[in-house]
């Protein structure tokens, strides 16, 4: 049986980073995917290091070839490609854990040819995201191709590794790499797909970690007339992209902002700002409380593993992780004294407020304080939580991450051993209950 995403890999003299990119793929989530290793002619430890990881895994297939670029090695993969998916890596990145699947669930929750996500931009030690749309909905061709007359030099269109693509869409027009090109080969491959697809959808979360160490044209002993000839048989494939999308009409409107490719292609891409240290910009657990025992390490992993899932959520629509946080537990709770709903949620009454506060300006909930009866600490007013309709996508995305996270803790489980746990764990709930009335 095939597998759903072919994941391709080109390799050259990458011994010294080839284990990280190959583990993030081999730990990914989503677990039904082929692995292809082009080996293009690697004169240090690459060739044996793929082979290793073929003899350990099935998933994973290696080539070995002489030396001919990067094109020519992903146009290898693509024709011993088996997935439905196709999914590229260059071998000095790496991708998170959930990256895969993110982007698959994303291909089949909207019905698109094209997913493309945000990514990270390392430098050293820093990292920073990297994205450019905002809009969480399916877009036409030339609603995407607007994104992306904005920016046409942006690596987030012209690359190749923070996509997913469909394989009968390459297939059906035999959409390959151009050799004879070392500059922009991603983006016209990029181009002539485009042409052929009809539905895109943006992925507001980061899922590729993007290292740049890789040479400028002219850190690669190009010489200045065949750059100057390379850049101008991209624009021309940019420029005739624009002709077949728009009408004649809009096209001419456009074409100042075409033509900014040739100036803007110039820069080789942008550099965003640096903003956090590598490894803090997702949730992380120390190995101590990975391994610790007892009730305090259970409830504590626990927590962690449901930010875990929730983190994709909230950098999707832009909030912070205890403002997605809080938004699951509003779901979960009725109207409740301030100090009560504070304590469900985890948080001093401070810090509740500000995020309600949050909340309510970006327009997620709307918050009526109900004067109620004279109780035990007098007066109490409670807090009624309602949600506008302008919130169903944003709920929707948090409310999904449950059954990720409720599918993560009884991976494995048969379901008598679930209806056993669920049966024990209910007896429990009981008893605590019992105690706290």
């Amino acid at each position: 049986m095939n597998p759903s995403v072919s994941i391709i890999v080109p390799v050259y003299n990458a011994e010294a980073c080839l284990r990280r990119c190959v583990e993030s793929v081999l730990n990914q989530e989503y677990a039904d995917f082929e692995l292809l290793l082009a080996d293009d002619g690697s004169r240090d430890g690459s060739g044996r290091i793929c082979d290793e990881y073929a003899a350990a895994d099935s998933r994973v297939r290696v080539f070995h070839k002489e030396n001919s670029g990067v094109s020519d090695s992903r146009n290898l993969c693509l024709d011993q490609a088996r997935g439905r998916y196709l999914q590229f890596l260059d071998a000095d990145d790496w991708i998170t854990a959930n990256a895969t699947k993110l982007l698959v669930q994303a291909m089949e929750e909207h019905l698109c040819d094209l997913v493309i996500s945000d990514f990270y931009r390392v430098v050293g030690e820093r990292v920073s995201p990297k994205g450019d749309i905002d809009e969480a909905q399916v877009l036409s061709r030339e609603e995407y191709a607007s994104h992306m007359m904005e920016n046409p030099a942006n690596y987030y269109y012209g690359v190749l590794w923070n996509k997913l693509y469909r394989r009968e869409i390459v297939e059906r027009h035999h959409l390959r790499m151009d050799p004879a090109i070392s500059w922009c080969e991603d983006f016209m491959f990029n181009l002539e797909y485009i042409r052929r697809a009809e539905t895109f959808f943006a992925l507001q979360v980061p899922v590729y970690y993007y290292v740049k160490t890789k040479g400028s044209l002219c850190t690669q002993g190009i010489s200045i007339s065949k750059t100057i000839q390379m850049k101008l048989t991209v624009f021309e494939y940019y420029n005739q992209f624009y002709k077949t999308v728009l009408d004649e009409e809009e096209y001419e409107k456009q074409r100042l902002k075409i033509y900014r490719f040739l100036i803007d292609a110039a820069e080789d891409g942008t550099v965003p700002p640096v903003s956090k240290r590598l490894g803090n910009e997702r949730v992380r657990v120390s190995p101590d409380a990975l391994e610790g025992q007892g009730f305090l390490f259970d409830t504590f992993r626990e927590r962690k593993l449901l930010d875990y899932y929730l983190e994709p959520a909230a950098q999707k629509n832009d909030l912070s992780l205890p403002e997605a946080r809080l938004l699951l537990y509003l779901r979960q709770s009725g109207p409740a004294a301030r100090k009560d709903l504070a304590d469900f949620a985890g948080l001093p009454r401070g810090g509740l407020s500000m995020l309600l506060n949050r909340l309510e300006g970006k327009g997620l909930i709307s918050v009526t304080e109900l004067r109620g009866a004279k109780g035990k600490r007098g007066r109490e007013s409670r807090l009624e939580i309602t949600f506008p309709p302008s919130a169903s996508a944003v709920l929707e995305d948090v409310a999904n991450i449950w059954e990720d996270f409720t599918s993560a803790r009884f991976s494995g489980f048969s379901p008598e051993e679930r209806e056993l746990y669920e049966r024990f764990a209910g007896r429990v709930q009981e008893n605590i209950r019992g105690i706290l009335q």
